[in-house]
């Protein structure tokens, strides 16, 4: 059975217990809108028609990298009720010359021996990137009454070597023509 905090279960982590989600890599991230709901518009003939909050998760996605200068973005898609995408964070002083996947070498061979994430304050890091992606979109629903939430949490897959980066760069630029079978279509 789970452990409780505070009387109530306590959902674990779904985050790799030994890395450091500030360190260098390529990330896929999927965020969905809470119940699935179709905030961001609909699939039509295979091509995603977007609403005014879908336009604004959209524009907010591609304006990561003027937020957090160390991140890369590579493809992503705006899907009606969620978004898929892959971010590089690639940090000068990390200790590598460049992420692996941009210099065309293995990407993650194993795992470091760095110490895991530690409570406290978070910055430069995934979850800081995504809560600020999260907050402006949020930001921009609440200042124009568009009734709009996220679903908590997000989901994440460190991509470890370059046909996983292949596999999950196809699924995420073909999403739209798949939305029919798509599991997050309901």
């Amino acid at each position: 059975m789970k452990d409780k905090f505070q009387n109530k279960y306590r959902i674990e982590s779904t985050r790799l217990q030994n890395w450091d989600y500030g360190w260098n890599g390529a990330y896929f991230i999927t965020i969905c809108t809470k119940y699935r709901e179709l905030f961001f518009g609909n699939i039509v003939n295979k091509e995603m028609q977007y609403s005014e909050i879908g336009e604004i998760a959209k524009k907010y996605w591609q304006e990561i990298p003027d937020h957090f200068s160390f991140v890369v973005l590579d493809v992503y898609v705006v899907m009606p009720n969620h978004v898929h995408g892959i971010v590089i964070i690639d940090k000068d002083d990390d200790g590598q010359e460049c992420v692996p996947i941009i210099c065309n070498e293995p990407i993650i061979t194993n795992l470091p021996d760095k110490p895991k994430n530690k409570f406290g304050p978070q910055s430069q890091n995934m979850g800081s990137i995504i809560r600020g992606y999260k907050t402006g979109v949020k930001t921009y629903s609440t200042i124009n009454q568009i009734g709009f939430t996220w679903q908590e949490r997000f989901h994440d897959h460190i991509i470890r070597n370059e046909e996983e980066y292949q596999r999950i760069k196809n699924y995420t630029i073909h999403n739209p023509q798949n939305w029919d079978t798509d599991k997050f279509n309901h």
